[in-house]
C-alpha cells in the first residue's frame, strides 16, 4: 500500500481548491492537501508529523489583527524562516515550495528567501 505524502497548504482563510481558481496550478486540485491557519499551527503540524512533501505559503494570515497595536499575526514570510532553520537544525533539504498568497510583495519575499536557502 503507497502512502500518501501530504501537502501543507497555509493561509488564514482560503482553501486549495480556492487558489486553483487564480493561480491555475494543477496541484491545488489534489486532495490530501493539510490546511493550517496560523505560525502555531504550521510549526506544531511539521514537529509532530516531519515535513510534508510540498507546503504552499500564504504571506498574509490573519489580516484583521495585523493593525492592532497590541498583537501582530506572524505571517508566511515567518514560517519560511522557522522552515529553514528547522531544515538546518535537523539535516534536511526543504520540501517543494510554492506561494499562493494574493500580496505580491510578500509572496516574492517568502519565494525568494526559501530559493536562496536552496542555493546553499
Amino acid at each position: 500500500m503507497k502512502m500518501t505524502k501530504r501537502l501543507l497548504f497555509l493561509d488564514d482563510i482560503r482553501y486549495p481548491i480556492e487558489a486553483y481558481h487564480y493561480t491555475r496550478q494543477d496541484i491545488f486540485l489534489r486532495n490530501d492537501w493539510h490546511i493550517v491557519r496560523n505560525y502555531e499551527q504550521f510549526v506544531n503540524r511539521i514537529l509532530e508529523k516531519g515535513l510534508p512533501e510540498m507546503i504552499s505559503f500564504d504571506h498574509d494570515l490573519a489580516d484583521l489583527e495585523q493593525y492592532s497595536q497590541e498583537f501582530v499575526e506572524k505571517t508566511g514570510y515567518d514560517c519560511a524562516k522557522w522552515l529553514i532553520e528547522y531544515c538546518m537544525d535537523n539535516y534536511l533539504d526543504l520540501p517543494q515550495f510554492y506561494s499562493h498568497s494574493m500580496n505580491p510583495v510578500g509572496k516574492e519575499n517568502i519565494i525568494s528567501l526559501l530559493k536562496n536557502f536552496k542555493k546553499l
